[in-house]
């Protein structure tokens, strides 16, 4: 085949991906005008409690019966059921010093009461063995509505010989959305935080550099319920496609060729008890900023592992446990004066231990450290989110205590109602290089400890 018919395939498929989106996207904002269909879809349409699929009476923490939902692509149950459902989230936020200019418009330096964000999702079976999930999210800090996460799934079981195999394929814009386990970034410890707070100025571009800015199609295979694999790769969106989904051009990592991306897992359940480990990563070329030809090239690389014991009513304990290594050639960077070397590099070690108590109280400890080279470009001397020594190291830690009162078998309302109340604190003894005076501005890292309360409803 030529390569120009391949091109026009790639085109056609990339075109036609596009069209399916904005219509599924279409169709939930529409049919949110109607009231009447605002429920938690998936309890709906299983006729189970949410606390089924999740550790604790309200996600996004999975259990073994929910990452066995998520990889059939949303579409076990058989109740008659709309796939549409909306949420909403409100905070407040308290850093132990004021920030020296408010974190964002309408808001003030310190102690902000936030109505964080207004969602509707698409989410259940669509037709056949095609689910979805599909968030176009309302910020009330930005004042705009833009498409959040997305994944669209098709699975299908296959028995072949004396084994087992759960076949399927994504299309997602968000690379480890569609993962099953809450140990990679997609999912990960804390669920929900402070969009004011200050944080961290390096993180590998696999957990926050392309969510919402891409698109990709993924192919995964499950066997024997033990052997994980998954395969496939993203695209970056045009300036013009992200004005059309809400997200502001100027954020696009103008991501250059084809992104692969990869996924292997080894899972063993054992009673109550439930093991995984596996590696996940991608490669990248993003095109820096004033840049016409020179790129920059970005490999994470990371290794995760889950134990949970759940004896499905009662106790539930969760360790979440990753670690991603992201090797980063800045020549593109270099010849824009935008970094002061080439080879650089980022580690990030995240752990995670849970534990719920009859699905309704549930505590958290995360311990998080990141490492990697100085670059004083890259991380130049600004007030808070600045460093004085070009470093990216910053370590610390996030306390939560959270209580969901719905979302059990027996819980009034339901399945149309659901919430989750919680506190969180996030302390640091190392914020961009440094305990104290870490940006160059007098600022010291305990400054940015944060006090953060919320509630989560859905409904």
């Amino acid at each position: 085949m030529s390569k120009t018919v391949h091109a026009r395939l790639r085109n056609d498929l990339r075109e036609s991906s596009r069209h399916l989106l904005m219509c599924v996207l279409s169709l939930g904002l529409l049919a949110a005008m109607n009231s009447a269909f605002a429920l938690p879809s998936y309890a709906q349409q299983t006729g189970m409690a949410c606390s089924q699929c999740h550790t604790i009476g309200f996600g996004p923490a999975l259990s073994s019966y929910g990452r066995q939902f998520k990889l059939y692509g949303y579409t076990w149950g058989n109740e008659s059921s709309v796939p549409l459902a909306a949420m909403i989230v409100g905070s407040y936020d308290h850093t132990d010093k004021n920030l020296p200019d408010p974190p964002a418009e309408h808001y003030s330096t310190n102690s902000n009461g936030v109505f964080d964000e207004a969602s509707v999702f698409l989410a259940g079976r669509l037709f056949g063995n095609v689910g979805s999930f599909a968030q176009i999210t309302y910020s009330g800090i930005d004042r705009k509505a833009s498409w959040d996460n997305v994944d669209i799934r098709y699975s299908h079981p296959l028995q072949m010989a004396n084994h087992s195999i759960v076949a399927g394929v994504s299309v997602n814009n968000n690379p480890t959305i569609q993962d099953l386990w809450n140990s990679t970034p997609g999912w990960g410890f804390p669920y929900v935080s402070s969009e004011l707070a200050p944080t961290p100025a390096a993180s590998p571009l696999i957990a926050d550099g392309l969510g919402q800015k891409v698109l990709g199609t993924t192919f995964y295979a499950m066997l024997d319920d033990t052997f994980y694999v998954e395969l496939g790769g993203y695209r970056g969106l045009s300036d013009n496609w992200l004005d059309n989904v809400g997200v502001d051009s100027a954020e696009s990592p103008h991501l250059r060729g084809f992104t692969p991306y990869w996924r292997a897992v080894i899972q063993r359940q054992q009673g109550a008890n439930y093991f995984s480990g596996g590696i996940f990563g991608l490669s990248a070329k993003l095109l820096p900023e004033g840049s016409d030809r020179q790129t920059d090239s970005y490999t994470d690389v990371g290794i995760d592992g889950v134990y949970q014991y759940d004896d499905g009513q009662t106790n539930a304990i969760t360790a979440n446990l990753s670690y991603i290594r992201e090797r980063r050639s800045l020549r593109g960077s270099l010849a824009q004066g935008l970094s002061d070397s080439t080879s650089n590099h980022l580690n990030t070690v995240r752990l995670e231990l849970a534990y719920a108590y009859q699905r309704t109280w549930n505590g958290t400890i995360g311990l998080f450290d990141t490492t990697g080279s100085r670059n004083s470009a890259f991380y130049a001397p600004t007030p808070v989110d600045g460093s004085a020594t070009g470093s990216p190291a910053s370590r610390g830690y996030t306390l939560a205590l959270e209580f969901v009162p719905f979302g059990k078998i027996d819980s009034p309302y339901r399945p149309f109602l659901n919430a989750r109340f919680g506190l969180e604190y996030t302390g640091y003894d190392r914020f961009n290089g440094g305990s104290s005076n870490y940006d160059g501005f007098g600022r010291s890292a305990g400054n940015n400890n944060t006090l953060f309360a919320y509630s989560w409803l859905a409904f």
